[in-house]
């Protein structure tokens, strides 16, 4: 990126916020002098400019030690993409992270397509729970795959860049599907409390006009808060750094980069995710009230241990959750910590889509019966 010095009669300038120039030092050549900061610009009307950061000296000339791209046009400023300094920069670890990861996402592929498939083909799984389970797996699917593979690229690469627009496309697609997951679960959780406290009405109420419109819904629904929330965090100045304390573009961190007021920016985080994770959630805890209550009142043991084990998937899925997503986005900014931060996202972004497949084939006759026949018709096929 070209620019002009501009250091006349010994005096080095810096453009500031307004748009104009301040002279920060007069000195005679004869004295050396370090400067934290040395701004430059090019032609006016429409100004390009680098914030060195390093040292000047007027016998030695600029040592440069780093810098971060900004374009500005009157007083609005703007980084033109973003470092990503992810989980670690030892670079022997990133090796072994690049590894599990690598291993964690080809876990969710397989896992994950191979339930949606086999809840697609197997004609005894046509019913509303796994039409909801199928869509989980699909969200599980995505928002793992949003984050993922630029974190594996990350891992091997000496500069870890997003683009501004790509950085921007990450955020919106990780937090529409996170928001669909969170309502989906909610759904499924309405559907067993139809299908324990309310079994004579389960066919009249899940229809499968209303399992289209409750899905439709969770995905208009994460998406509407995800492009309020993208639009209103890009509208932002990031004049500060564009380097982002995270392995992914994800709000907090974002918000952290601006020279722009975010209290809006953080009402409307709070609110939209206050809105979506504790609006399902307590449907969650209600739902569960009832259906808790329902099975202790079954007269037979059979029965209800076949109503925990219907129940117990979903409710250990729905726990790793919320618990992780609450942590994350229900605190005041004042209490994030970056490194613990990172940490919990790792486990909501990479190993929670993996797991969730693996919970509910594992703990599940039908889906378990339908892997099996499946596997035997692959093995048929090819022999």
């Amino acid at each position: 990126m070209g620019y002009t010095q501009n250091i006349h009669d010994n005096k080095v300038m810096k453009m500031n916020a307004a748009g104009t120039s301040d002279f920060i030092s007069v000195l005679p050549r004869s004295h050396p002098i370090n400067l934290p900061i040395v701004a430059v610009t090019t032609p006016k009307h429409h100004w390009h400019y680098l914030v060195l950061l390093g040292s000047f000296e007027f016998n030695r000339g600029i040592n440069i030690l780093d810098f971060q791209a900004y374009l500005q046009d009157g007083s609005h400023s703007s980084v033109t993409e973003f470092i990503l300094l992810g989980l670690t920069d030892d670079p022997d670890l990133q090796i072994l992270l690049f590894i599990l990861f690598l291993l964690v996402y080809i876990i969710t592929i397989l896992g994950n397509i191979g339930m949606f498939v086999v809840i697609t083909t197997d004609p005894q799984l046509q019913t509303a729970m796994y039409f909801f389970l199928r869509h989980l797996s699909f969200v599980d699917l995505c928002y793992s795959t949003v984050i993922v593979p630029q974190t594996l690229i990350n891992f091997l690469s000496e500069r870890k860049a997003i683009s501004f627009l790509g950085c921007a496309a990450q955020m919106f697609f990780f937090v529409g599907t996170a928001g669909a997951e969170a309502l989906i679960l909610a759904v499924m959780c309405y559907d067993r409390y139809i299908a324990i406290c309310n079994p004579l009405l389960y066919t009249t109420v899940m229809t499968n006009n209303i399992c289209i419109r409750f899905v439709a819904g969770a995905y208009f629904g994460g998406f509407l808060d995800s492009l309020i929330q993208t639009a209103s965090t890009f509208s932002l100045s990031f004049c500060r750094s564009n380097k982002i304390t995270h392995f992914f573009c994800d709000i907090p961190p974002l918000l952290k980069l601006s020279c722009s007021d975010t209290s809006v920016n953080e009402i409307l985080l709070f609110f939209f995710a206050g809105s979506i994770q504790v609006g399902t959630l307590l449907v969650i805890l209600i739902s569960y009230a009832f259906i808790l209550c329902s099975i202790l009142r079954m007269p037979s043991a059979t029965g209800r241990h076949k109503a925990f084990n219907t129940c117990g998937s979903h409710f250990l899925c729905v726990t790793l959750f919320y618990g992780t997503v609450i942590y994350m986005y229900m605190r005041p900014s004042s209490k994030y910590a970056m490194d613990q931060d990172r940490v919990a996202s790792v486990f909501y972004t990479v190993i929670i889509p993996m797991l969730n497949p693996l919970i509910y084939s594992l703990r599940n006759k039908d889906v378990k019966a339908a892997l099996r026949k499946a596997i035997r018709r692959t093995f048929d096929t090819l022999h």
